[in-house]
């Protein structure tokens, strides 16, 4: 073969810095494994100065689904994870997408072929039977083909698939950075597929020449590729090639006995959005799912990701699987949601603010700081606010209250005290309806609560209000309010 072209796609192989990438397929949504190894994936590049690359592995066409790489796009793009190069950035490696670089897998296979390490193989098996693992190489009569004649019979026409060859006997060991020295005898290694019949690459194959020629330094991945990784181990070296850092993670588990699965109900990173969850809470979340913070940093759990990518090591990911916790996720969900500003939180729950009040009367910027601290995700919104759009049908029960001495009788009598003065306001402000109401309890020598809480009752029809009797006259405004408090008093005297 001419090796020109070959040296040539050495020399543009970038060299002297760290270099990861997040190699996804699009066949669905991000789900919380993938999404903590291109998290994973972007710390170690961006902590060391690196550069991090998104590539898009579609070479399984079968499993492909529409619209499944612009999911891969926006969900990186809203968790910060921006790439440096990819496929709409373009980079010095391109191109980005597997089925692109199609005519450099089979030229690198018969590369491998012709060291040895590889060979063509014309016998009919099915993907069924490849994927079972039940492919035994010592009665395979390819194998041990003479060179001249399989390659006779692939230029006549002769539908082949290229396997990788694996040494008879031996060991072959390869250094994970979490799992260390892993050592597998070369008899339980099969002889993979590399290149399929109709042309495209293998996963197993494609990664490997494209990690080699992106210059990649770091390879993250799941740990249910440790069984693959001795036979990458070989075709590196049976290429000369360097071996680059390995990184397997253990799963994410949904309990002690199961992993995640989006075919089980667990959810994925659009579904945990649509559950009221920020991204930056699941990203700072998800990087705790089995990675924890070293030295001043170990007892800390909140990170901006900027933080993340300065105290990010990767000996701080462990080899135990890490169980998926939504009441943990709710935690942080509701810290972050507590710290947000005011104008960042209002952007945040707009549309949750909308979904339940529709009346145009009603300030939205007014309820917002209401529920703010009272709301773990922002579906908790909606049911804490819909009574301003409508007031809904509820009991006298809710006027006795044991703590506020409330009872029917005197609940009555103090929206009949209250009516008046509201009316009488000359300005429709907080602060004169607060001195109105609080000022009609010191002339009638009551507490607070014995007024307040009639009225709150009469405006939200509902025990527990985000804000106050005060803050809901308010944003009700005047003519809603007296009209609520009439209905209130007509619901008290029909007792």
């Amino acid at each position: 073969m001419d090796m020109n072209w070959f040296d040539q796609m050495e020399e543009r192989i970038p060299q002297g810095r760290v270099r990861t990438r997040f190699a996804p397929s699009p066949t669905g949504y991000m789900h919380v494994g993938n999404l903590r190894t291109a998290l994973y994936t972007w710390l170690i590049a961006r902590h060391s100065g690196g550069t991090f690359i998104l590539r898009i592995e579609d070479t399984d066409q079968g499993r492909l689904v529409a619209d499944a790489a612009d999911v891969i796009y926006a969900t990186l793009r809203k968790c910060g994870l921006t790439w440096d190069e990819g496929p709409d950035v373009g980079g010095p490696v391109g191109p980005y997408i597997q089925t692109q670089r199609r005519d450099l897998y089979g030229k690198y296979a018969r590369l491998l072929v012709e060291k040895g390490h590889a060979y063509y193989c014309f016998c009919e098996k099915t993907e069924s039977e490849e994927d079972a693992g039940d492919f035994d190489r010592s009665v395979d009569p390819c194998r041990d083909l003479d060179p001249a004649e399989a390659l006779r019979r692939v230029e006549a026409g002769e539908p082949y698939v290229i396997r990788q060859r694996i040494p008879h006997g031996g060991q072959t060991t390869f250094d994970d950075a979490v799992f260390g020295a892993i050592t597998v005898d070369n008899d339980t290694l099969d002889d993979q597929v590399l290149i399929k019949r109709d042309g495209l690459p293998t996963y197993n194959f494609a990664n490997v020449i494209d990690d080699h020629l992106m210059g990649i330094t770091h390879v993250v991945r799941g740990s249910e590729y440790l069984s693959s990784a001795p036979k990458y181990n070989l075709l590196y070296q049976g290429f000369g090639w360097e071996v680059p850092t390995y990184i397997h993670c253990s799963p994410v588990m949904r309990d002690a006995h199961n992993k995640m699965s989006k075919r089980k109900g667990d959810p994925s990173y659009e579904d945990l959005i649509s559950m009221g969850y920020l991204s930056e809470a699941v990203v700072n979340y998800v990087t705790l799912l089995g990675w924890s913070p070293r030295g001043e940093y170990a007892e800390r759990e909140f990170f901006t990701l900027q933080e993340l990518s300065e105290v990010f090591d990767i000996g701080g990911i462990s080899k135990s699987p890490a169980i998926f916790d939504i009441e943990k996720l709710k935690y942080f969900n509701a810290s972050y949601l507590r710290s947000l500003s005011p104008e960042a939180f209002y952007d945040a729950a707009l549309p949750y603010l909308r979904q339940a009040i529709t009346s145009p009367a009603i300030d939205l910027k007014l309820v917002a700081p209401l529920v703010q601290p009272r709301c773990d995700t922002l579906l908790d919104i909606a049911p804490q606010v819909d009574f301003f759009d409508a007031l809904p049908d509820y009991s006298t029960d809710l006027y006795c209250h044991k703590k506020m001495k409330t009872n029917v009788e005197n609940s009555l009598e103090a929206l009949e005290q209250v009516l008046p003065v509201l009316e009488a306001l000359p300005e429709w402000t907080y602060d004169a309806i607060h001195d109105a109401l609080i000022g009609l309890a010191q002339q009638l020598e009551l507490k607070n609560g014995r007024i307040m809480w009639p009225v709150r009752t009469a405006l939200s029809g509902k025990a527990v209000t985000p804000g106050g009797a005060v803050e809901l006259c308010h944003i009700l405004g005047r003519e809603e309010t007296l009209r609520r408090i009439r209905a209130g008093m007509e619901l008290l005297r029909g007792q």
